[in-house]
């Protein structure tokens, strides 16, 4: 018996929803079909194999045109069945150190 770990509702598509997974970088792009989702994750299956993929964060493409879209992080791996968890905006900012000006130049 598996204990359930999402923190929202999902829902789940009866013959599933055709996506794609896109590296960050872009250079990499693979099939996929999301089986279900929630308003934190969902679960995806991968076509083909996904060894040697970055999948530490990546973007899961909802739309032909790319223009709906999640930024995700992986959270498990069973076979070709992944599950992931959806990135908010706040998540992805890196804060950048700023360096001290200094109002005087040392002559």
């Amino acid at each position: 018996m598996t204990t359930e770990r999402r923190k929202g509702e999902r829902i789940t598509f009866e013959r599933g929803i055709g996506a794609h997974m896109m590296g960050i970088d872009g250079t990499w792009r693979r099939d996929c079909t999301m089986e279900d989702i929630s308003e934190t994750g969902a679960k995806l299956i991968v076509e083909g194999s996904a060894e040697g993929l970055n999948l530490k964060e990546f973007f899961l493409l909802l739309s032909s045109t790319g223009l709906a879209y999640r930024r995700c992080e992986l959270a498990w791996v069973n076979g070709n069945q992944i599950g992931v968890n959806f990135l908010k905006p706040a998540d992805k900012k890196k804060r950048v150190a700023r360096r001290p000006t200094s109002a005087t130049a040392d002559v």
